[in-house]
């Protein structure tokens, strides 16, 4: 009986998770997605079919040694929307 009661609580559990959509800048006005990041400090957007990344608001959400690169997304109303800015480290692989 136990057996039983443990799985179906097993089952049950396991068909209410459900995977999350992305929000997709594309959806979104110009406005709408850089509230999404000033709401929420950094989010991981869709920009495209295929395509995403991270986009935070200031410096206090990035690694210790990463930098601000100016980010900008095309959404619902304008091809590129300036949404606040990506993390970035510093690439040595091709510096002397």
């Amino acid at each position: 009986m136990k057996r039983l009661a443990f799985a179906l609580a097993f089952f049950a559990l396991a068909s209410g998770v459900h995977a999350q959509q992305r929000l997709s800048t594309l959806n979104l006005t110009c406005g709408q997605a850089q509230q999404v990041i000033r709401s929420r400090g950094a989010a991981v957007l869709s920009t495209g079919t295929y395509t995403y990344d991270r986009f935070v608001v200031d410096r206090s959400f990035c690694q210790f040694d990463e930098f601000l690169e100016l980010a900008w997304v095309p959404t619902r109303d304008t091809p590129q929307c300036p949404i606040g800015y990506r993390c970035k480290t510093q690439s040595n692989w091709f510096d002397d």
